[in-house]
């Protein structure tokens, strides 16, 4: 017979209770210990970042871009006419003088229109001297018929004054001086006209013969004209120096116009730099210049400065006033650094990544004790082309991530190990 024992249901009942309290408070507790620890701190191997130092002194302000040297003479030459290119005599990369035929190009209607404009000058200049000769000729009859007049005026005068004093002694009647004293009037007058008329027909001389001047030089000039383009059928260098280009083949048509070949003086080089758009604000005329040929480093100075921009690029001609190291020719690729300015006593670091002159980032500044690097706001800023002035939130010594760090944008602090 099963007795009935109430105190052990109440005492199991309470030990349950007991247990689920035990339970319920260390679940409690671990929940409050994981939400106080906050999120994990990320590990970052510290051979995959760059860190580097705060520093306080002079910062050298510099912008750098790639480029190539070019020659400061460069020469193309064009076709005067359109022609055939008959045969290419020198090829690139020889040296000319400047009477050096590089091209012979082939055109017969340049020949004929030289034979043509030779003929028309000669014909001009013929017409020309038949033109004066006729001219002076009548000239010269007129002169003869000044000159008759002249002593026919000069008799009657004479007469007209020997008979005004017979009849003043009453020796020949009044009437017959007067009518000699008329006479020499008329023929004075017909003078004064011989003298106009000898006058217009000089004027009317120079003047014919001036405009068939005009006309022989007109074509003396076309003559001249094609001279030029017959002898530019033979293209020469025009300057000494290297043959760097002929881009045409034999056979080829060329119009007038298209060049045929370029020359430049190899001696003689500046470097061409590109520059992005938004570094070459600050770039001045004479600023002092880097170029780095691979083979050495040239100094030299800004020469020009490019208005335009070309593919985001602004284009700066550098002037080099140092000697250039052997194998140093036109088309090598270079890099150069122009200093803007010098900032003295500043706070600088190295740039970081995306950093901005005059922006404000957050930079992962590291814990030297703990290694932990915690995220701080820094205001940047002048930049060159690895440091940029720290304006606000580090300090000297302090020590910074300069790498990309967007693959933990989700976390303040990371762990370098």
């Amino acid at each position: 017979m099963d007795i009935a024992r109430p105190e052990l249901k109440l005492k199991k009942r309470r030990r349950q209770l007991l247990i689920g309290g035990i339970v319920a408070a260390l679940v409690t507790a671990a929940g409050v210990g994981i939400a106080s620890l906050g999120p994990a701190v990320a590990s970052v191997e510290r051979s995959s970042v760059l860190v580097d130092t705060v520093k306080r002194g002079e910062l050298l302000r510099e912008v750098r871009g790639p480029g190539t040297l070019v020659p400061k003479e460069i020469r193309w030459i064009a076709a005067e006419t359109s022609a055939r290119v008959e045969r290419i005599v020198v090829k690139p990369g020889a040296a000319v003088e400047p009477d050096t035929v590089i091209l012979e190009l082939n055109n017969p209607e340049v020949d004929d229109q030289l034979l043509a404009a030779k003929s028309a000058v000669t014909a001009a200049e013929a017409d020309l001297a038949v033109r004066r000769a006729t001219l002076q000729s009548t000239l010269l009859d007129q002169k003869a018929s000044l000159a008759q007049v002249e002593a026919e005026y000069e008799s009657a005068r004479l007469l007209a004054e020997a008979e005004a004093t017979l009849t003043g002694k009453g020796i020949i009647p009044g009437i017959q001086s007067k009518r000699s004293a008329l006479s020499a009037g008329q023929l004075k007058t017909r003078l004064g006209i011989e003298h106009e008329r000898i006058e217009q027909f000089s004027q009317n001389m120079r003047a014919q013969i001036a405009a068939d001047q005009a006309r022989l030089d007109q074509l003396a000039a076309t003559r001249d004209l094609r001279q030029r383009q017959a002898d530019a059928l033979q293209v020469r260098a025009g300057i000494a120096g290297v043959l760097q280009q002929v881009p045409v083949e034999e056979g080829q048509q060329v119009a007038a116009g298209a060049n045929l070949a370029r020359v430049a003086r190899p001696g003689e080089l500046m470097a061409e730099l590109r520059i992005a758009e938004t570094q070459a604000k600050d770039i001045v005329l004479n600023q002092p210049v880097r170029v780095d040929t691979r083979n050495g480093i040239v100094p030299g100075k800004v020469l020009r400065v490019d208005p335009a921009v070309q593919n985001g690029t602004v284009q700066v001609d550098v002037e080099l006033t140092g000697d250039l190291p052997p194998g140093a020719r036109p088309d090598l690729s270079v890099d150069g650094t122009i200093e803007i300015e010098r900032l003295p006593d500043v706070l600088y670091v190295g740039r970081p990544a995306y950093g901005q002159p005059d922006s404000e980032v957050r930079l992962f500044r590291v814990d030297p004790a703990s290694g932990i690097a915690a995220r701080v706001p820094v205001r940047l800023g002048k930049a060159s082309v690895n440091l940029i002035e720290v304006q606000q939130g580090l300090e000297v010594g302090d020590r910074v991530v300069l790498s990309d760090t967007s693959a933990y944008d989700q976390h303040d602090r990371i762990r370098l190990k």
